[in-house]
Parts: C-alpha cells; structure tokens; sequence
C-alpha cells in the first residue's frame, strides 16, 4: 500500500480536527485525559497551529483516500529538534504499517535527526512503533492522571 503525505492548509483545519477527534476518541474515553487529549481539542486550537509558522500538518493517504493526519513542528535551526505531535491514523486504516511508513516520509522530509516526541506509557503499541522506528525513550514523564503517563522519546540519528 502506497502512503504518500499531502501538506494541508488553513482551509483543512475543520477536515483535520474531524479525524482528530475520531482517531483519538476511544483513548480519551479510556484515560478521561479531558485536559490533554487531541479528542478535546477545538478547532480553533487546529486552525492555531497552522498559522504557525514552524508547524507542517500533513494529510496521511493511500491512493486518494485521507486516512490519518500528522504535524510535524519544524523549526529548523541547528540543533533545535524537530516534534511529530500528533500523528493519527483513523480506525479503519490502524494495524497496516501507515503511521510506520507517514514517519519515515516525514524524516525524508525533514531530515532524519533530531526528533522527538511523547506518547501513552500504558499503550504498548505506540511505545513499540516509536522505538521500532529508532526513537529511544528520554527518561522523561509526565502522569496526567491516575491512568495515564505520557513518555518522553527522541531519536537522535538515524
């Protein structure tokens, strides 16, 4: 399956934030992380990041179908990493290989140093994809509740 990243605009924003909330709603109602969940996130919050100028939303496809979404904060200055927050893939498309592949694009993009990112300690999938893709854990958390602690990864070189 081809996965090709499109780059989204201003006008995606209410697009994204849809597939935001879908893709992330399942784990905001296991953990109730109301506070820090993208599924609580409001578009406006989406349309913010996209002004950003150091911020790159881009649509994850297959062939003409839009099946996920990831930004990449890109500040491009010597030795500043470069952040994957968030990247999703919605339900129907999950267990494919597709975020593995949206990652690589990503750091073909944007060059393959000095990243970073952070994701659920209780969700091994996630942990295992992230590190299967070289990212190493910092040592870092963060408890957001008594269910959920976020994980601090960065991976330094390919």
């Amino acid at each position: 399956m081809k996965v090709q990243l499109v780059r989204a605009d201003i006008s995606d924003a209410k697009e994204i934030h849809a597939m935001q909330i879908e893709s992330f709603r399942e784990l905001l109602e296991k953990y109730r992380d109301y506070d820090t969940s993208p599924a609580s996130e409001s578009v406006e919050k989406v349309e913010a990041r996209l002004k950003q100028d150091f911020t790159y939303y881009y649509f994850i496809c297959t062939g003409t179908q839009k099946v996920g979404a990831v930004r990449v904060i890109d500040p491009k200055e010597q030795g500043k990493n470069k952040r994957i927050s968030p990247i999703f893939i919605i339900p129907d498309f999950r267990g494919r290989g597709i975020a593995q592949e949206a990652m690589r694009l990503c750091e073909e993009t944007h060059g393959s140093e000095n990243w970073e990112l952070d994701t659920i300690l209780q969700e091994p999938g996630n942990c295992h994809l992230y590190e299967k893709m070289g990212y190493r854990q910092t040592g870092r958390t963060e408890v957001i509740n008594e269910r959920l602690t976020l994980v601090f990864y960065e991976k330094r070189k390919n």
